[in-house]
């Protein structure tokens, strides 16, 4: 295609974008909600995977060592608990350490067991390399000589699993169909735009126009408008993002869990919006014209 060619069809999409006012605010509003439904619900979904990922990492299989195992004991236990399947790190916290973390949870009352009163095991704190494993390695630990009792969640660790896989697959077939029901919403709307115009679709035809003559300015059209309309959730989403993630991050400071970055997931996201906006724009243009190029 030639290079004034290409500039003529930029042209007349860009004369047909601000000749059609009215038809472009609709077009654009239409991918500009719809937008901010699939970022909103993107950026949503994105985040509470990080944090379920968080969270079932910091799931951990505890291994409480019988009173009667003495040091050797303890090192052959540690030894069989890394020599097991799935199991990526295991460590060692002795019970004045369990019992000084029970004080810090629940307060002085629990100061009273301190030397040969602390009621508490040393424990070991086995790391898996999936949380899908932490429930195997708890059966295999439980076979283990000097282990006086296992304890990794039991069922509520398995169905929070259940529960993050769940909202994960649900999550991506909403944004699916958010996209989907963009195109629909897009195409619809351009059609009513090339219906007004269906007789200069004609009169083209008429004169010798081939259907790619007059496709290019409508494509290049719904992608202008696609861009536009993108561009108002881009800058909504972005500034709710920054302004939650500054906040979060402070009531999230003294924990293990957090929120994805801004840089690069903001960026990412802000290119993924933009793209879908041009690409459901031209597409919806490429549906809506075929109707008026068969004359």
């Amino acid at each position: 295609m030639k290079f004034r060619t290409v500039k003529r069809h930029i042209v007349e999409s860009l004369r047909s974008i601000v000749r059609n006012g009215w038809m472009t605010l609709a077009a654009v509003s239409a991918v500009a909600v719809t937008l901010l439904l699939v970022g909103s619900f993107i950026a949503l979904l994105m985040n509470v995977n990080k944090l379920a990922s968080d969270i079932e990492n910091n799931v951990l299989v505890r291994v409480h060592i019988d009173l009667a195992a003495e040091e050797a004991d303890q090192e052959a236990l540690k030894s069989s608990l890394e020599g097991l399947d799935n199991v990526e790190s295991v460590e060692f916290v002795s019970r004045d350490t369990e019992l000084q973390n029970v004080i810090g949870s629940y307060g002085e009352t629990f100061g009273l067991f301190d030397g040969d009163n602390n009621p508490l095991y040393d424990v070991f704190e086995v790391n898996t390399n999936s949380p899908e494993s932490t429930a195997e390695v708890a059966k295999a630990a439980e076979r283990l000589d000097y282990v006086a009792e296992v304890n990794y969640g039991g069922s509520d660790a398995d169905r929070l699993f259940e529960v993050m896989s769940t909202v994960r697959n649900v999550g991506t077939i909403i944004i699916v169909a958010l996209i989907f029901t963009a195109v629909f919403l897009i195409s619809n709307t351009i059609r009513i735009t090339i219906f007004s115009r269906r007789t200069e679709i004609e009169i083209m035809k008429l004169v010798g126009a081939t259907n790619w003559f007059i496709r290019w300015p409508f494509l290049i059209e719904g992608a202008f408008i696609g861009l536009i309309g993108a561009l108002i959730p881009v800058s909504i989403i972005s500034y709710v993002y920054l302004t939650g993630y500054s906040s979060m991050t402070n009531y999230l400071a003294s924990s293990t869990y957090s929120l994805l970055e801004p840089n690069p997931f903001l960026f990412l996201l802000i290119a993924l919006l933009l793209g879908i906006g041009i690409v459901i724009g031209s597409l919806g243009s490429a549906l809506s014209i075929r109707k008026f190029l068969k004359i």
